[in-house]
C-alpha cells in the first residue's frame, strides 16, 4: 500500500473506532508483494484478489466494504470484479480516496450522527 493511501486509511479507521464504537471495521491485507511460497499458502487459506480494504461490520446485520484509493488510483480488474458480486447481494461498496469521502460513506450508510 502507497504511504498515501495508508495514510488516509489510517486516518478513517481511527475515526470511526472512535464514533462508531458499537460497530466493527478491519482491514482486509490482500495486496502486497510476496514471495510464491507465501502467495501460494495465503491463497490456499482463502485470499481472494480483488476483496475490498475495509470491511464494516454494524447492529443489524449490516456489512459494507470500503476501497481505499489515492487521486489517481485505479480499480483493478479483480476489484471491479468484487464490487459487482457484492453489489448484486444488496451490500455496499464504496471507493474511498480521501477522509471526507469515507466519512460520506459511513454516514450515508449508518446515517448521520
Amino acid at each position: 500500500m502507497k504511504d498515501e493511501e495508508h495514510n488516509i486509511q489510517v486516518a478513517c479507521v481511527n475515526w470511526f473506532r472512535y464514533v462508531y464504537r458499537e460497530c466493527m471495521i478491519f482491514a482486509i491485507p490482500n495486496g502486497g508483494r510476496r514471495d510464491e511460497v507465501t502467495g501460494a499458502k495465503m491463497k490456499a487459506e482463502g485470499v481472494l484478489a480483488g476483496v475490498a480494504d475495509i470491511v464494516i461490520l454494524a447492529p443489524n446485520r449490516m456489512v459494507f466494504f470500503i476501497e481505499m484509493k489515492t487521486r489517481k488510483g485505479v480499480q483493478s480488474m479483480f476489484q471491479k470484479q468484487f464490487q459487482k458480486l457484492v453489489n448484486g447481494m444488496g451490500f455496499g461498496y464504496f471507493v474511498c480516496r480521501s477522509f471526507d469521502e469515507f466519512k460520506w460513506a459511513v454516514e450515508y450508510e449508518l446515517g448521520a450522527r
